[in-house]
């Protein structure tokens, strides 16, 4: 097992977590503020001072690499990458949709074997960022961004039952609105879940080139035309 630092600023929380032997011994998030330019900072020069009071070896930095905030994404790579380059140490990216379905595949035993998973990160209006898993996080469906109406996962949800979760799931479930289709609530994208798909990734020997590495966005950023000061 190896000792990794754990950046997740996806979406509208901030969290970075150390992670050791299988499991998240430290960790830093917020939800009520998500400031992530002044919050990131700080939370990874406690989990570093933390890892060097223990004396740990780091080994690795992983990274949420999106979909997600186009802010977010790049305010987490950036930090990810200057941490790499200062330690000599190497990046993983983990999806953030992958990281999204840790938690329900960990914690929720209602999870039929048949079933598949949706997590859902909001895009705007009707809109999520999403894909399809069955139950070993292979892709049945791949990253796409929906424009959700009551026949966008049909097809899955006629096959049996399917979980919706993230923060863009809730607003959904109205309009799909199918027998089949389940919510669970209270789902985020955190650093302190981040360590099974990052340890699977470094025994797969999947790291990253630190100087070309870019998140995926999905979209591409649209800046909005400033307000006049007058």
């Amino acid at each position: 097992m190896s000792c990794i630092l754990n950046i997740d600023t996806s979406t509208n929380v901030c969290s970075v977590a150390v992670s050791q032997d299988g499991s998240s011994i430290f960790e830093k998030q917020d939800t009520l503020d998500p400031k992530h330019r002044e919050k990131l900072g700080t939370f990874v020069d406690e989990a570093l001072a933390f890892i060097d009071n223990n004396e740990l070896p780091l080994d690795a930095v992983a990274v949420s690499s999106g979909p997600g905030s186009y802010t977010g994404l790049r305010v987490g790579v950036s930090m990810a990458k200057g941490i790499c380059y200062g330690r000599g140490v190497k990046l993983l990216a983990v999806p953030t949709l992958e990281l999204l379905a840790v938690p329900v595949l960990l914690h929720h035993e209602e999870v039929e074997d048949n079933a598949l998973l949706v997590p859902m990160i909001d895009a705007r209006r009707m809109e999520v960022y999403s894909a399809v898993y069955n139950r070993a996080l292979k892709e049945v469906r791949g990253i796409q961004a929906d424009v959700v109406d009551e026949d966008t996962y049909k097809e899955y949800l006629d096959r049996g039952p399917v979980y919706f979760f993230g923060n863009g799931a809730e607003k959904c479930m109205e309009i799909i609105n199918h027998p089949n289709a389940h919510l669970i609530k209270g789902v985020d994208a955190l650093a302190k879940n981040m360590f099974p798909l990052a340890e699977k990734r470094i025994a797969e020997e999947k790291f990253e080139d630190v100087a070309y590495f870019v998140p995926f966005y999905l979209k591409d950023f649209v800046a909005k035309q400033a307000k006049p000061l007058l």
